[in-house]
């Protein structure tokens, strides 16, 4: 008789509202939580009855709530969803988690995880980003899922010093380091959209910046336009737009860039369709009169010099010959 009861427990703890109804675990669950940043900046949020398996027939939904410039950033540790087939890269049919973000005052999805593969960091566009458990089947080996949230205003990003007066703007001075890493928002997860980012350097009277690339994925199409709805990257020896330098956008290989002066500013730009994994790069301060050879560069110096050689090692032999 006690399982025809529906049970509802009201908890008001750390700033959160949560409504959890659990039945017979046989007949499934449903459980809503709220989050609100006026009370709570972080957490830990995990499937039903976890590190238990979830039961099956469950429906959660994880709301996080900010304000003003902050955004909510998931990172998992664990994620072990029911999955009948390893090759189904959709996840239909599948237990799920699903993403969602405010776009145009709407929620939209923006991912969908399943299976065994740890999600990357998940970071929304604004203060407002809600996750949704969908456990269709539920298995006596399925875990479910544990992750930790936080409202955050630094973007994901935790070298340079953050500018306060811009919502997205870093510096990166000679005279703190003169070497270093930065890399796009939320990386190595897929950046928020509708997000705009600044780099700026700073170098010492006679320094130049030098900047590479190891890993490049920024939804676009060249020469990464707004007609075609292109998320970019752009670079600048000022303040304002510099025409030397194209934007870069797609799926690159390694590249090097270099600035003309002491000064260089990176721009990440992404709009409110689709996105990527963003970028990772290094940096360098270096002198003027220095030279930084990228590794093509001393594939094609070795190449002229073996060239040089076999011409004088010719002109040698035919000397020999005259003289002869």
């Amino acid at each position: 008789m006690c399982r025809n009861f529906v049970i509802l427990l009201f908890f008001h703890i750390c700033g959160c509202k949560e409504l959890f109804d659990f039945r017979d675990k046989n007949k499934g669950s449903n459980c809503d939580v709220v989050f609100l940043s006026d009370s709570v900046k972080n957490g830990t949020i995990t499937s039903p009855l976890y590190p238990s398996p979830y039961p099956a027939r469950t429906i959660c939904r994880y709301e996080f709530q900010g304000r003003g410039k902050e955004r909510v950033q998931t990172i998992f540790q664990e994620f072990n969803l029911y999955h009948p087939r390893d090759d189904n890269r959709e996840c239909d049919n599948q237990d799920t988690l699903i993403a969602f973000v405010q776009i145009e005052g709407r929620m939209e999805k923006i991912d969908t995880f399943c299976g065994s593969t740890l999600p990357r960091p998940v970071m929304s566009n604004g203060p407002r980003l809600k996750l949704e458990f969908h456990a269709v089947y539920g298995s006596r080996y399925s875990r479910g899922f544990k992750a930790t949230f936080s409202f955050i205003q630094n973007f994901g990003i935790k070298v340079g010093v953050q500018l306060p007066d811009y919502p997205c703007a870093f510096v990166f001075n000679s005279n703190e380091t003169r070497s270093g890493h930065f890399y796009s928002p939320n990386y190595p997860g897929f950046y928020p959209r509708d997000t705009e980012c600044y780099y700026f350097f700073h170098g010492n009277q006679g320094e130049k910046i030098h900047l590479h690339f190891n890993y490049f994925d920024v939804e676009g199409v060249f020469p990464c336009e707004a007609k075609s709805a292109s998320d970019y990257v752009e670079f600048s020896n000022f303040v304002s737009q510099d025409r030397k330098y194209e934007r870069h956008c797609g799926q690159l290989g390694e590249f090097d860039i270099e600035s003309d002066r002491r000064f260089f500013r990176v721009t990440f730009k992404s709009n409110d369709r689709l996105d990527g994994t963003g970028f990772n790069a290094t940096y360098q301060f270096l002198d003027k009169v220095e030279s930084f050879t990228t590794r093509s560069e001393l594939t094609n110096e070795t190449a002229v010099l073996k060239d040089i050689d076999g011409f004088i090692t010719i002109l040698f032999f035919l000397m020999i010959k005259l003289i002869r």
